[in-house]
């Protein structure tokens, strides 16, 4: 399999993102966390998309985010995401947050996942996708 190099994702910060403090309201870095992994799977050549079209489904079990420090209107950030456990039918990923201008680190957070048919039942792509799960063993790596 081809090399993979992962370019992090950016994230404009948009006045309406923000709240009555003029900081970015927490509940849109979960968003900004999608966008991230859904970019970040594009790269590595599984896009969401084909994948619901060939009949997988990947929901979210968990997600936590932890606060480092803010980020305000019109501020850049880069998201990087890894994937730190796959077992081909469950997939954790990490998420780093950092202000592009002064290279703080903001928020860091995880998300866990797993893959379901159509029927919204558990599969393993190792069985019914190998070449699927051979992708996702890659970013293991990243």
């Amino acid at each position: 399999m081809e090399e993979i190099s992962i370019k992090p994702y950016i994230h404009h910060a948009h006045y309406y993102e923000t709240d009555q403090m003029g900081i970015i309201h927490h509940s849109n870095y979960i968003r900004w966390m999608e966008e991230a992994r859904l970019d970040f799977m594009s790269q590595c050549g599984v896009p969401y998309k084909a994948l619901e079209d060939m009949g997988i489904i990947i929901p979210v079990l968990s997600v936590s985010c932890q606060y480092r420090s803010m980020v305000h209107f019109d501020d850049c950030v880069e998201i990087r995401v890894k994937v730190v456990r796959y077992s081909g039918i469950k997939m954790e990923l990490e998420y780093a947050f950092t202000n592009t201008k002064t290279g703080e680190l903001t928020t860091t957070g995880t998300s866990a996942h797993c893959f379901l048919n159509r029927e919204y039942r558990p599969m393993s792509l190792k069985k019914k996708f190998p070449e699927i799960d051979g992708r996702f063993r890659a970013m293991l790596t990243l």
